[in-house]
């Protein structure tokens, strides 16, 4: 960080960080793998705060992990192999993208809460900024944006 006295620049020694924190992981789909999901995001959110100094609250904490648990739910049960968590966030927003090897693009259902399961991308729609899908070499990726808050 640079601190201003008297129109002087003067570094304090701390460095601020320019690109954005990226971290990934594979999961086989093996019983467990959405757990583990959940707390390498958990751990990931924590970094954030520590290597960004972002201001991350409870609720837009557990709103992260529950969009990681939803595409890793997905990707589980819709693909025949393994599926990779990538996770990029800076103070602003955290993107969570989960690359899977079947080049269905997924299906959001219309609201109806009389339908039993195949929520799971209204509820990511609701909790994102910005939400993405499209097919890559592998299969396919489904992105979701969310922007961070103090809440």
């Amino acid at each position: 960080m640079i601190k201003h006295l008297d129109g002087a620049v003067i570094p304090t020694g701390f460095d601020v960080p320019v690109e954005p924190l990226r971290r990934a992981t594979h999961f086989t789909g093996e019983p467990g793998c959405i757990a583990e999901a959940r707390a390498f995001a958990g751990l990931f959110l924590e970094q954030l705060r520590t290597e960004w100094c972002a201001t991350i609250g409870e609720r837009t904490s557990g709103a992260l992990l529950l969009v990681v648990s939803e595409l890793v739910t997905n990707a589980d049960r819709h693909s025949n192999g393994p599926y990779i968590l990538e996770l990029e966030g800076t103070d602003a927003a955290v993107t969570v993208s989960v690359y899977d090897s079947s080049a269905a693009l997924p299906l959001r259902f219309p609201r109806d809460p009389e339908r039993v399961g195949r929520h799971g991308l209204e509820i990511v729609h609701a909790l994102a900024a910005q939400v993405s899908a499209e097919r890559v070499p592998v299969g396919k990726r489904v992105c979701a944006v969310l922007r961070l808050s103090a809440n």
